[in-house]
């Protein structure tokens, strides 16, 4: 375990036994991933923010016969790869999967073979960032990110929809 991850998992602890969202970030990003049928039709979302204004958010359709957690983890992906992109070296994680947010935190064992290389992908991004900390938030401070992914569904089924129209 490198230095900042012995660190993170230090302040994880003591941000979850206080319930606050430190606000040493200026970055943050929320993820969000859901799945109607659990496996079934997925969708994904992510919204980054820079000094309390959203600066970017995306929804995407993640495909079908994926479970909750798979959605999460393609959430988290999402965004992950758009906070690099946008050369942000600083990142404060927030999502409402527990699963994801504690195997990112190195707390669970990713057991899931669905979930290894999700897992594994995401891990091998985080290389990226300077200081990157994950935390659990409950679903009443996740609800642009559950918003966005529940338009990812959305967006499969308006085109599914225009097809039997035209």
């Amino acid at each position: 375990m490198n230095t900042i991850s012995a660190l993170n998992k230090i302040m994880y602890r003591r941000i979850r036994m206080a319930k606050i969202i430190p606000t040493t970030y200026n970055y943050i990003m929320n993820f969000d991933g859901c799945s109607k049928g659990n496996p079934g039709h997925a969708g994904g979302g992510a919204v980054i923010y820079k000094d309390n204004q959203e600066i970017w958010s995306e929804h995407k359709y993640l495909g079908n016969c994926k479970t909750n957690n798979q959605a999460e983890y393609g959430s988290l992906l999402i965004g992950l790869y758009q906070a690099r992109s946008l050369s942000i070296k600083s990142l404060l994680v927030l999502g409402d999967s527990e699963i994801v947010i504690n195997q990112m935190m190195q707390k669970y064992r990713v057991k899931s073979p669905n979930l290894i290389p999700l897992h594994k992908e995401a891990s091998e991004i985080t290389k990226y960032f300077d200081d990157i900390l994950f935390m659990h938030v409950y679903r009443e401070q996740n609800t642009r990110a559950d918003e966005l992914s529940n338009l990812g569904i959305s967006t499969l089924f308006e085109y599914e929809k225009s097809k039997k129209v035209n």
